[in-house]
């Protein structure tokens, strides 16, 4: 599908009454839920990075207090954490969008992945499987997220992220998986200023970012730095509700973490030789003059920011 033509439905379909409904059928259907069992195995990689990255930070599940920013349709970092043993996951959506139907399905299917999820967490094969065995029968009871768990996952939604009424130092961490690059500025600047109070000292951010044009999964005809071609104005035609890109660069999110105090322990971004002949043989608008060639190719990045040992909530 031409992505322009994506843009233009997904911008009708946002304003109309049950459009949101139609979206998520037509994304059954069409979108990026027609494979969900790829998808899902896809969404367990990137929690395996996540665990291992944590891990080389000093961070390990067993325990862990975490609040994850953006649920989506079906939990499966909160799931995973909660097979590896975390304490409490506290899990925020601007938007209800859970759907039971895919979290039942999803429990079942993180069933094929209990070595690789005790393995990453380090924690014997035999508790994954107790826990799995009782998310599961209280899922299938009609049970919510925090009573299929024991009290552990806590989904907030309709929740805003940035007062998220945890109490000062609540938590180990907070994590984010491609949702970053969906938000407004400024909501991510006050998303860092909330986690500075929420974290405990020392406790960290993780964040992977994938912040190159996502109409290129849909139309083969573009890459990941097409959208680089137009203003905020130009771009303003295409850009709706249901897939708001912000178009930040990845070097932003870093720097912004930094600008709020946190120290950066982690960051993984890389210029790759064919992004950069990418944006060689492209126009760009002038609005992206100032940033350096190396950095406006790159599109993703993985961070972790921690707050400093002496800082305490204000």
């Amino acid at each position: 599908m031409d992505w322009r033509v994506k843009g233009i439905i997904q911008k009708v379909l946002g304003a109309l009454p049950g459009g949101h409904a139609l979206h998520f059928h037509l994304q059954r259907r069409f979108g990026g839920l027609r494979d969900f069992d790829g998808e899902l195995a896809s969404k367990v990689d990137d929690w395996e990075i996540m665990v291992g990255h944590l891990r080389d930070a000093g961070i390990v599940l067993p325990g862990v207090r975490a609040f994850e920013i953006g649920t989506g349709w079906y939990p499966t970092f909160p799931f995973a954490c909660y097979l590896a043993g975390a304490a409490r996951v506290t899990t925020y959506d601007l938007n209800p969008h859970l759907r039971m139907d895919l979290t039942v399905r999803c429990a079942d299917i993180l069933g094929g992945f209990l070595p690789r999820i005790a393995t990453a967490a380090g924690v014997p094969l035999a508790e994954v499987e107790k826990r799995h065995r009782a998310l599961v029968e209280r899922l299938r009871t009609g049970a919510d997220l925090g009573v299929a768990t024991g009290g552990v996952i806590d989904y907030r939604a309709p929740a805003d992220a940035t007062r998220s009424l945890l109490p000062d130092g609540d938590v180990d961490v907070v994590f984010s998986n491609s949702v970053l690059e969906h938000v407004p500025p400024e909501v991510i600047d006050a998303m860092y200023a909330e986690s500075m109070r929420v974290l405990s000292p020392s406790g960290v951010m993780f964040h992977s970012v994938n912040c190159g044009d996502h109409y290129a999964y849909v139309d083969r005809n573009v890459h990941q730095l097409n959208y680089l071609r137009y203003s905020d104005e130009e771009w303003q035609r295409w850009n709706n509700a249901f897939l708001y890109q912000n178009r930040l660069r990845a070097h932003w999110f870093v720097d912004g973490a930094r600008r709020h105090g946190f120290d950066i322990d982690l960051d993984t971004r890389t210029t790759r030789e064919e992004r950069m002949k990418q944006l060689a043989a492209m126009p760009v608008h002038p609005q992206f003059a100032d940033v350096p060639a190396e950095q406006l190719c790159i599109t993703s990045v993985d961070f972790i920011a921690r707050k400093p040992a002496s800082t305490t909530a204000g």
